[in-house]
């Protein structure tokens, strides 16, 4: 990504809070009246609604105004952080909280761009499922606290039973179906995070020894590693919904092309999304999910606060509320987000739990059982060279 050079030319920063994150009572005392500018994702109606909810109960819970920034792309956000580090402004930055994984987490923790650690001073992260989910590392990179986990993902394809007979098990049956079946299969195009995604979760699936890729991509591995995925998609292509020569610019953007009968098989990074658009009429009632027989990607969503936010205690309210099992039932519930949850249903009282165990997780929904475990994150690394790459022999004018 263009900005990994300007970060590592940045001089470190300090990062400490103006106030304790372990003393909490004096957290709450100075996030009252802050406002919060939370930069995060702004592409889907059902997120911008739940983040607006979350709005309205820390304002009424904690005095503390949370503003959505909109973003298309989360660099945006790092963009903003390193501008204002260069322009020396070190406090009150106009980024308060980022949505963030991945390479952006990676890099800004390398410069020391981030506020904390916090994450594991909250008072709900005594609910976080720490042993089961994907909290404590960000694409193999420990997060040391310096993020907050609110959300779990995993890859799941999204197909429409009344055209697609059987799930696929692998990338190489899903390449078959799409020889036999052209133009019925697409996938947003790259930098699109989604868009990446696929490329790894090909990737993950057909190297005979994945494991290469929990290390960072170098000179010496990268070509050999990813030449059996630009085989792929050499051959895949071709069968791409408009024959390759357009893509969807994001994931969202291909529910409307399944309900239009332009697609039969797309992919999700959310278990529970397709259950969602069927409960909002935006996807026929005969669309299901399917995993891989290896299983697929799966990872967290974070919150992370910059090191020069003037509001970090409102921040840290969010990231706290955002663990509650309120907001985790909420952000679960198919109806309104369909996101896994990252708290541990043993941790809770049975009150709490109750909240889980009413929800029904929709039609489209595979279980925790049938979802399987999931496969980890590639090293930030690959993400960044497999995208510029794709963009040199695949990419499109938009």
């Amino acid at each position: 990504m263009k900005y990994l050079a300007l970060i590592a030319a940045l001089a470190p920063s300090v990062a400490l809070a103006d106030t304790n994150p372990g003393d909490w009572d004096a957290v709450v005392k100075a996030a009252n009246g802050q406002t919060v500018y939370w930069h995060a994702w702004g592409g889907s109606t059902q997120t911008n609604d739940f983040i607006a909810w979350v709005g309205d109960r820390v304002q009424a819970e904690y005095g503390v105004t949370l503003e959505h920034v909109k973003l298309t792309d989360t660099a945006d956000a790092v963009t903003r952080v390193l501008s204002e580090k260069q322009a020396g402004q070190n406090d009150d930055s106009a980024v308060d909280m980022i949505w963030i994984n991945g390479a952006n987490f990676a890099a800004m923790k390398e410069a020391d761009l981030l506020f904390g650690p916090f994450a594991e001073q909250l008072p709900n992260w005594a609910l976080v499922d720490v042993d089961g989910k994907t909290v404590q590392t960000d694409f193999t990179v420990p997060t040391d606290g310096m993020e907050s986990p609110w959300a779990m993902a995993q890859v799941v394809f999204d197909y429409d039973t009344a055209d697609i007979s059987e799930p696929m098990g692998s990338m190489r049956e899903i390449l078959d179906w799409t020889a036999a079946n052209p133009g019925r299969f697409t996938y947003p195009q790259p930098p699109d995070f989604l868009g990446t995604t696929f490329l790894k979760q090909v990737l993950v699936d057909i190297l005979d020894d994945p494991s290469v890729l929990s290390a960072e991509a170098t000179d010496a591995n990268y070509a050999a590693t990813t030449a059996p995925l630009w085989d792929y998609l050499d051959k895949l292509t071709p069968n791409l919904w408009r024959q390759g020569q357009a893509y969807p610019p994001t994931g969202t953007a291909m529910f409307p092309l399944i309900s239009d009968g332009e697609l039969d098989l797309s992919i999700s990074f959310s278990p529970g999304a397709a259950s969602a658009a069927i409960a909002n009429f935006e996807l026929p009632e005969t669309v299901r999910t399917f995993v891989l027989d290896k299983g697929t990607i799966g990872n967290a969503s974070f919150v992370a606060v910059p090191y020069n936010s003037g509001s970090t205690e409102g921040a840290m309210i969010v990231a706290n509320f955002l663990l509650s099992p309120e907001a985790q039932a909420r952000a679960q519930d198919p109806n309104l987000l369909g996101y896994g949850t990252v708290l541990n249903m043993d941790a809770l009282t049975d009150m709490d739990r109750a909240k889980f165990d009413a929800l029904d997780l929709g039609i489209a929904t595979l279980s925790p059982a049938e979802l399987g475990t999931a496969v980890a994150e590639p090293h930030p690394s690959w993400m960044t060279r497999i995208a510029e790459d794709w963009t040199a022999r695949y990419g499109v004018a938009q």
